[in-house]
């Protein structure tokens, strides 16, 4: 999508660590940055207007050097920041948001809120992103899996970085003689998923280097760990096991919500906005 990246803008710290990562991924994409407060507002209750217009004015000042070169524009939506910044989703390239909000509501929740329902790609810029280091992917074999790897290989590319492509793998069961077979099995069969995913993304990426890692441990404990020092953690919305389900976001993006150290974003299938 060649559509500007749109940051939500609420005065706080945390928002402008958000617009300042998108004023650079606007360069990067070379696309329009649009800056969003959204304020939902009753007849009676003016005040919350004149705040809403105040906390967008300090983030349009402290961007307005840096934005100028990217064509920035500022809006203030009459309708709650989940509404206003879903509207956007579907005509932006991507939405960026802070990890801590000003509101009543946690920014944790909005974010959640937003990327179950946003029409593109959602970031959460829960700390600044480093200079150098890699961008991971986790891999899973689902629809949304796919689009993550779309997302994370052009990030990869803008970058120059290193690509790192996790796919993990657990175990439940009691009998180790079986237990021992099936962890055999299941690290081949880790081996060929991600091999055969990343097949394609690799060739029409060649300048991409591309560090393949499969593991046996829970997909949230192992995206953090390698997550530690990466530039961008992009996962799908949700695995295969939630496919049909009814389920928006799946609990390993939840948790990384929450607790990515660094950048994170989160993909959803294609054509499974609401």
């Amino acid at each position: 999508m060649s559509g500007p990246v749109v940051v939500g803008v609420d005065g706080t710290q945390a928002a402008l660590e958000a617009v300042r990562w998108a004023d650079l991924e606007a360069i990067r994409h070379r696309v329009p940055l649009r800056l969003v407060h959204g304020c939902e507002v009753g007849a009676e209750a003016r005040e919350p207007v004149v705040a809403g217009v105040a906390r967008a004015e300090r983030g349009w000042r402290w961007l307005a050097e840096a934005a100028a070169r990217t064509g920035a524009t500022a809006e203030l939506v009459p309708a709650d920041a989940v509404e206003s910044l879903v509207a956007h989703s579907r005509r932006a390239r991507m939405l960026v948001l802070g990890s801590r909000g000003a509101g009543v509501e946690p920014a944790a929740s909005v974010a959640l809120a937003v990327a179950e329902r946003a029409s593109c790609p959602v970031v959460v810029v829960r700390a600044p992103e480093p200079d150098t280091g890699r961008v991971v992917v986790g891999v899973d074999g689902s629809g949304a899996g796919e689009r993550a790897l779309a997302f994370a290989f052009a990030e990869a590319a803008l970058r120059g970085a290193t690509l790192r492509a996790v796919h993990t793998w657990s175990d439940l069961l009691s009998d180790r003689t079986r237990l021992g077979l099936d962890r055999v099995r299941a690290a081949e069969e880790g081996e060929r998923l991600l091999a055969e995913r990343l097949a394609g993304w690799s060739s029409g990426y060649p300048s991409v280097t591309v560090e393949r890692v499969v593991e046996h441990d829970r997909p949230v404990r192992a995206l953090l760990r390698h997550a530690a020092r990466a530039r961008l953690l992009v996962v799908g919305s949700r695995g295969r096991e939630l496919a049909g389900s009814g389920m928006l976001l799946g609990s390993t993006s939840r948790a990384l919500v929450h607790h990515s150290p660094c950048p994170l974003a989160v993909v959803r299938p294609v054509g499974a906005s609401r």
